[in-house]
């Protein structure tokens, strides 16, 4: 019954149509980030499968969804949109996830995720920075050894977007949207959209070459860090970065 119910929502026709140098950002992420994600829609129930193969979503992005889905640990709508984002890039780059790519990510929420796991562009390989910006738009590029590169920068077009208005008023933080209501019904809009909701633009980006550091001990707590992390003589958490508190 459940399949049937979505077949019928997602039957409608279907259009396919470094940055290096950034400084890595310490992010706090609201418990809000998963707006229009429900627990009882989590993608391990099977719904969420059932509901992408009855959009037809095709490959390779069915399977971008899924493992985005699970490393996330939910559905988030921005994730799901980001896949489609990050699927994109790579096209346009004519490149696959195999290849050595570069990602930034203008926003702290869920679009990151995407590109760890479908381009392994990561915080922990450095291939990966979080600018927190505030606008849902993702850039990527090829390794270069040039001082600039160019790439594609992606993002959500605020004029596209109104031909699907769950997605709309999700998106804008409408009063309109009801995440316990609109939950399902915001997923398959999202899949029947697809890259229907993106635009991008050519772009180009500096590019920081790897340089030597050395270590230097922090005279506040004793720990080292590279020379190139130091904040007015010591470690940036015995200064501005500081985030915990000794127990």
């Amino acid at each position: 019954m459940c399949i049937i119910a979505i077949s019928r929502v997602c039957g409608a026709k279907r259009k396919h149509k470094t940055f290096n140098g950034l400084k890595n950002q310490v992010l706090f992420m609201d418990h809000e980030h998963h707006q229009g994600h429900h627990p009882a829609h989590h993608h391990h129930g099977g719904e969420f499968e059932a509901r992408i193969a009855a959009c037809n979503v095709p490959e390779p992005v069915r399977t971008y969804l899924t493992r985005c889905a699970h490393f996330h640990s939910a559905p988030a709508p921005g994730l799901l949109i980001g896949a489609f984002m990050v699927d994109y890039a790579l096209e346009l780059l004519n490149a696959t996830p195999d290849d050595k790519l570069f990602a930034v990510s203008e926003t702290p929420k869920c679009l990151p995720d995407a590109a760890q796991v479908i381009a392994h562009a990561t915080t922990g390989n450095g291939r990966l920075r979080v600018v927190p910006i505030g606008r849902f738009a993702i850039t990527m590029n090829r390794v270069s050894t040039e001082k600039t590169v160019d790439g594609f920068r992606v993002y959500v077009d605020m004029e596209k977007i109104k031909q699907f208005p769950i997605i709309d008023a999700w998106f804008s933080n409408s009063p309109v949207f009801s995440k316990h209501a609109q939950g399902n019904a915001l997923q398959e809009q999202i899949f029947i959209a697809g890259r229907q909701l993106l635009s991008y633009e050519k772009v180009r980006v500096p590019v920081t070459l790897k340089e030597q550091w050395k270590p230097v001990k922090c005279p506040t707590c004793g720990e080292t860090v590279p020379d190139y992390m130091v904040v007015d003589g010591k470690c940036g958490a015995c200064g501005p970065m500081k985030y915990y508190e000794k127990i």
